[in-house]
């Protein structure tokens, strides 16, 4: 051996090892049965937000964990049958170490769901379509938002508003248009409503609902009043009649309503592949 390569091994053998990424105490515990009482769902928290230091989820599934630990879509992720959405659902709770950054943060919890749900994954490349959101030929049918104006004299801003109420359906069987920010589904038709809202994050929330990716190509730069209606997916609608007109779907109502209209192409997509997770996590 050389005193080059000895000196070399020598380095590597008192080099400190990289340490895991890890909360400093994390647990994960079934979360209460639905159909008891109110449900809170979805994850608060974290880096960038306004609690830095604690992250809660409450009633989320292994594949909900597992598409935010990841940064994926769900439709980028290739799972077992049994880990939907709605497959069993966790609360977890997790501390941060202070000053975390958001891609120390997925890792701690990429590194969670191994130690506790045994996850094991691998990225693969597929092709599928990929969209483009561009302006119809007529252009835009929408206005640019307005200001918001400042709250009126006396008015507490730091209580949240009143919830609203349980939304109804309007003539043509879509949820009624209530003037507050709302994307809602029933009986298979769906409402957006946003009063202040940016094409790329239009082209996200495109992207959840016809899952495939979205690329914002509309070269408008401000923020607009977007309002929306269409049919949802075909398995989801009720059984149509010969001669009632289904409505328009989600494409259709891009042009007509938005002058908007998205192109397709077949490109590589990169997906999360699960080779093997436990349905129950380990003890904390």
């Amino acid at each position: 051996m050389t005193r080059t390569l000895a000196a070399l091994l020598l380095l590597a053998a008192s080099a400190p090892s990289a340490e895991k990424p890890e909360f400093e105490v994390a647990t994960i515990r079934p979360a209460p049965p639905m159909g008891a009482g109110p449900v809170t769902v979805g994850c608060t928290g974290g880096p960038g937000t306004k609690d830095p230091g604690l992250f809660t989820c409450r009633s989320m599934s292994l594949s909900n964990l597992v598409t935010l630990a990841f940064h994926i879509e769900f439709y980028r992720l290739s799972a077992p049958d049994w880990m939907t959405p709605m497959s069993p659902l966790f609360d977890l709770s997790a501390k941060i170490p202070p000053n975390a950054t958001k891609e120390q943060f997925e890792a701690m919890l990429q590194n969670l769901l191994a130690d506790r749900f045994r996850l094991a994954v691998h990225h693969e490349t597929r092709e599928m379509t990929l969209l483009t959101l561009v302006v119809a030929k007529n252009g835009p049918k929408f206005k640019e938002a307005v200001a918001t104006p400042p709250p009126a004299p006396g008015v507490d801003t730091t209580r949240p508003a009143d919830l609203p109420a349980r939304p109804t359906l309007d003539k043509d069987g879509y949820p009624a248009f209530t003037g507050r920010p709302m994307s809602t589904f029933m009986n298979g038709r769906a409402r957006l409503y946003q009063p202040r809202m940016t094409m790329q994050a239009l082209a996200t929330r495109l992207s959840h609902q016809l899952r495939a990716p979205v690329a914002d190509a509309t070269g408008l730069a401000g923020q607009y009043e977007i309002g929306l209606y269409w049919v949802s997916d075909a398995p989801l609608r009720a059984p149509p009649q010969a001669d009632v007109d289904p409505g328009p779907t989600l494409s259709q109502a891009l042009q007509e309503q938005l002058g908007l209209r998205l192109e397709s192409k077949k490109g590589p997509v990169d997906f999360l592949g699960v080779d093997h997770a436990e349905k129950t996590p380990a003890d904390n």
